[in-house]
């Protein structure tokens, strides 16, 4: 099966390298880029012009919702789904919505002083479980990660975040296998939040990762790749599922 794997605001395919060693020869992975595309949709129909005819999908973060894009946009060559670490709604309006525009501008002007490497040192706190901020190799590989990324790559990803869609009537529309899955310690898009887009996918099942913040699937890659091989090899309706059935009640 051929499975494509979005990343999120300024990862590249190392986001997913982890998990692609671990699912071996079970899947044809690709990590399509974005280029410098301003909108998530027109960062959908980048990933849809590169990709087969019909094809698996996986998206982390800001992924994700490029992922919904492309459901939305082409559903009848999506066999199955993944939503990892995001989130379905618009920017709010008003403090919320302010507040957030405010700090994403702060770290593009951080990015634009300073660097790259000086941003992603600051945006990783917030970005991966406390306890593997000590943890030299995660946060080198993520910080090396921004790095190869520019600021106007970065200003256009902000520009296409804040104007995020809706996309509550996409989620209830998917009848493909889906998994919905977040680190359960997430700070940005948290585990309630996956609950709600569960509820709304007809039999989507979710899965939270232990020990783990919003880097899912470079935090813990052995946990993202099991969850996605078993996701993999779900039959073509899936089951109907409560977020119980994988996830504790708190």
């Amino acid at each position: 099966m051929d499975l494509l794997l979005l990343p999120g605001l300024l990862c590249d395919d190392a986001v997913w390298s982890g998990v692609i060693a671990r699912l071996g020869g079970g899947a044809r992975c690709a990590v399509p880029a974005y280029a410098g595309e301003r909108t998530l949709e027109a960062m959908a129909l980048r990933v849809l012009a590169g990709a087969p005819p019909r094809f698996a999908l996986a998206g982390h973060s800001m992924g994700a919702r490029v992922a919904l894009e492309a459901v939305r946009l082409a559903p009848e060559r999506i066999e199955r789904l993944a939503l990892l670490d995001t989130g379905h709604r618009a920017r709010p309006e008003g403090p919320a919505g302010e507040s957030e525009r405010t700090k994403r501008f702060a770290l593009l002007a951080l990015a634009r002083d300073q660097g790259m490497r000086a941003m992603g040192r600051e945006w990783i706190r917030a970005m991966i479980h406390p306890t593997r901020l000590a943890d030299s190799e995660l946060t080198g590989a993520i910080v090396a990660m921004v790095e190869r990324r520019t600021p106007g790559e970065f200003a256009a990803q902000i520009e296409a975040l804040l104007a995020r869609p809706d996309r509550t009537a996409t989620l209830r529309a998917v009848g493909v296998p889906t998994l919905v899955g977040c680190g359960r310690d997430d700070a940005w898009s948290p585990l309630d939040q996956h609950r709600e887009i569960t509820a709304l996918v007809p039999g989507a099942r979710l899965v939270a990762f232990d020990d783990c913040g919003h880097m899912a699937p470079m935090e813990r890659p052995d946990a993202v790749a099991g969850a996605l091989a078993d996701w993999l090899g779900a039959g073509a309706i899936a089951r109907p599922a409560r977020a119980s059935d994988s996830v504790p009640a708190a």
